[in-house]
């Protein structure tokens, strides 16, 4: 029950283009951003609910010449976004990524590059861009801010508005409202994290246009009473507050054992389980036992997987200078 780490590093120039970066007499050549992984959705808060967890992937970035012509698209996309917005001249650097979030398994690992990115540069550039305009930019870049909220301030995060729908829809300028809550120590994440991959593109696609409005009050009453017991630590009042009518029955076509899965850890003692993000991992949440939930979440899904305990990141991505130095100006 633990987390693995996989390096991946890119060499490659965006823009050659000189120009001043950082505040007054201080050079900085490279920066790591360190930035927590999620669970978002939590059942019935589809795209407006999520949680950072104490799972991260560091994403650095070397100011200065390389040796390839090209980044991933992931790192590309987000460094042209980012030079847009902030209307400053695009130069060139290196990345290399350290991950420890899993890839394609609905725990926020896309929203951990393209914030890392983001941060990374504004920082290089002297801070032009406020936080709440970087993660706005992840959420666009995401299509859904679920993720990208939790990722950028830390702890238990609400997204309010139509940000939801704007950004999936790529209107620019959505106006997304995050309001954060610090999340206890005591409250344990169980992950399963299934050897099987789930493309998000593929998990949205498979959902209805429409529902019942039976179902969507009830969906509505779970977010609600879920945020309510998030926001006054309240924890015990999670019982009965994850289950879903908007997303999950839906994937469980991609994902056939979650329903067993759930059950389990919810007969094991856990206050509730629900699908992390488009899955494939599955997230319960807990009080007491942790182990035994993950060994019975295991036994359910009778499908090659690992467990992760951990606890909630309540700090949000943290930027690191890696050198600075003084200069005479």
């Amino acid at each position: 029950m633990g987390c693995r780490q996989i390096r991946r590093c890119y060499t490659a120039a965006i823009v050659c283009a000189p120009s001043a970066y950082g505040p007054p007499g201080v050079a900085m050549q490279g920066i790591t951003v360190r930035v927590p992984g999620s669970t978002s959705n939590l059942g019935p808060g589809f795209d407006c609910l999520g949680v950072a967890l104490r799972l991260h992937n560091s994403v650095t970035i070397i100011r200065g010449p390389s040796r390839q012509s090209s980044h991933p698209g992931i790192v590309s996309e987000a460094a042209d976004r980012f030079f847009k917005q902030a209307r400053c001249r695009a130069f060139s650097f290196s990345s290399s990524i350290v991950e420890q979030v899993p890839r394609s398994r609905g725990l926020g690992g896309s929203a951990t590059v393209r914030l890392g990115i983001l941060l990374a540069l504004n920082r290089l550039s002297g801070d032009p861009l406020d936080r709440i305009t970087l993660f706005q930019l992840c959420a666009e870049l995401e299509g859904h801010p679920d993720n990208a909220a939790p990722a950028s301030f830390g702890g238990f995060t609400v997204v309010q508005s139509s940000a939801s729908n704007s950004v999936a829809q790529d209107k620019r300028g959505a106006c997304c409202t995050v309001q954060r809550f610090n999340v206890a120590w005591r409250l344990y994440f169980v992950l399963l994290v299934p050897d099987l991959e789930i493309q998000t593109e593929r998990a949205r696609r498979i959902l209805p246009s429409k529902i019942s409005h039976i179902a969507a009050a009830e969906n509505c009453a779970n977010a609600c009473a879920l945020t309510a017991a998030f926001a006054s630590h309240h924890y015990e009042k999670l019982r009965c507050t994850f289950t879903d009518h908007l997303h999950q029955p839906f994937r469980a076509k991609l994902i056939p054992f979650l329903p067993r899965v759930v059950s389990a850890a919810e007969n094991a003692g856990a206050l509730g389980a629900f699908l992390s993000g488009s899955g494939s991992t599955v997230a319960a949440v807990t009080l007491h036992a942790p182990k035994k939930i993950a060994a019975a979440m295991v036994r359910a899904a009778s499908a090659p997987a690992r467990t992760i305990i951990t606890h909630a990141d309540n700090r949000g991505a943290q930027i690191f200078s890696l050198r600075s130095s003084i200069t005479d100006h």
